[in-house]
């Protein structure tokens, strides 16, 4: 029977209720009580409460000599998340096998509901997993594939995926093509250059909802309806879009959807999911041999053996955190930041922006360059000078800088990187500018 969802006071005590008493971690009363005093203020308005957000600020327990604005790859984890993997891990170590087999175990399914919940899901469609690559090599290597069939992806996606279908072409014959655009592309640029791609050996559409090469947004729907009109499966690379974009499973319209957890969910390092269209689980081979691999439940491809289970039930901690704060409010204020580092560099002759500016096409991940600079030099060059940690992308149709702030970012610090920019784009970079090994 389905959990009747908690009313606003119920989902905030909930949320917010200490978990065990960890040394040196304290209770988030702090945010129960700035959620509170938020109230109903408009997402738009609220992102320019600094009160509000430093009460968040202060919720990561990072280190502020180092100006982080590159949480593409994974974000910290909130203290009260490390709070409970640190309770887990010493529950865990207590007695192992009786813990993890007998009691923590069946506590997964909890998590898996949360999941579920969140995504618009059932939770017989949620395998979790490791992160986003395990996620889609599940499927790249799980559907039945013969000599000819083709894959469509584009050159925006993962490169670990397009290594997958390569190496699936190399043993099993398959064709890969790749399609390509320029970027900003508007989404019709992007649709139209993955359905030219399409042909009638067309078996798998791969595609991602939101590029970690630039942030571009891609018009999933549109590609799926289009796919699936031609009997073609679709797999979207969710990575960056889960708990970053507001949205629910049954908008996209594809048939696998894989994200990575310790990314914009804060959970542990190692923590990702995958969700898989209830009437495509029978056909879909697990990657990890299980008992019965045609069953209809996306539990059959967490065979992996034993694993970080204490980073798995945290990730309940983590979801308690994301979905009290909200995806909107969180998307306003990255979206904040991202207008804040750009806004000194807007109209500069010397500066590419690679993602969109709306944000119907884009997201907080943007992907900025500067004519005639190697973005691995600047990179280097912002971290020996000002410790500022960004994202070199070096791919034909980008040359620039990822850069990712997050909710507990500060104005100073991407206020500085905004400074540190211009004074490239204005002057190059100094002479001394040689990498470095970091």
């Amino acid at each position: 029977m389905a959990t009747p969802p908690l009313g606003r006071r119920e989902f905030l005590a909930a949320s917010f209720a200490a978990p065990a008493a960890i040394a040196g971690v304290t209770a988030l009363d702090p945010l129960e009580r700035a959620l509170q005093e938020a109230g109903t203020t408009a997402p738009e308005v609220l992102a320019r409460d600094e009160l509000f957000w430093s009460r968040y600020q202060e919720a990561f327990a990072i280190d502020r000599s180092i100006r982080l604005l590159n949480h593409g790859g994974t974000c910290p984890c909130p203290s009260r998340v490390l709070a409970e993997l640190q309770r887990l891990e010493h529950q865990i170590n207590t007695a192992p096998h009786r813990q993890i087999y007998h009691v923590l175990a069946p506590q997964l399914e909890t998590v898996r509901e949360g999941l579920a919940a969140d995504l618009g899901a059932h939770p017989d469609e949620i395998a979790i997993v490791r992160n986003s690559t395990e996620a889609l090599e599940i499927c790249q290597w799980g559907l039945d594939l013969a000599a000819g069939d083709e894959v469509v992806t584009t050159t925006h996606d993962y490169p670990s995926m397009r290594n997958t279908w390569e190496q699936r072409k190399q043993r099993h014959g398959i064709v890969v093509t790749y399609a390509t655009f320029k970027p900003p592309a508007t989404l019709d640029e992007i649709f139209d250059a993955v359905t030219a791609k399409i042909t009638a050996k067309t078996r798998v559409l791969h595609i991602s909802h939101l590029t970690n090469l630039t942030g571009q947004l891609f018009p999933v729907r549109r590609l799926a309806d289009f796919a699936h009109a031609r009997g073609i499966e679709v797999i979207v690379d969710g990575a960056h879009a889960y708990a970053h974009l507001p949205f629910q499973i049954g908008e996209l319209g594809c048939d696998y959807y894989a994200t990575s957890l310790h990314k914009w969910l804060y959970a542990p390092v190692g923590t990702g999911m995958l969700w898989v269209r209830k009437e495509k689980l029978r056909k879909l081979w697990p990657l990890f041999g299980a008992p019965e691999p045609h069953a209809a439940d996306a539990r059959k491809l967490e065979h992996a053996g034993t694993g970080p289970i204490g980073a798995k039930l945290a990730i309940g901690e983590a979801l308690r955190f994301h979905r009290a704060l909200g995806v909107p409010r969180k998307l306003a204020r990255l979206l904040l930041l991202r207008e804040r580092w750009f806004a000194p560099l807007r109209g500069h002759k010397n500066v590419i922006l690679y993602t969109p500016e709306s944000p119907a096409l884009a997201s907080g991940l943007a992907t900025v360059g500067i004519r005639g600079v190697d973005p691995i030099v600047l990179a280097d060059h912002l971290w020996r000078t000002k410790r500022i940690v960004t994202a070199p992308i070096v791919i034909e149709e980008v040359r620039g800088l990822r850069i990712t702030p997050n909710i507990c970012s500060t104005l100073d610090e991407v206020d500085e990187l905004g400074r540190e920019l211009l004074a490239v784009a204005d002057r190059g970079l100094p002479p001394a500018a040689e990498p470095s090994t970091r």
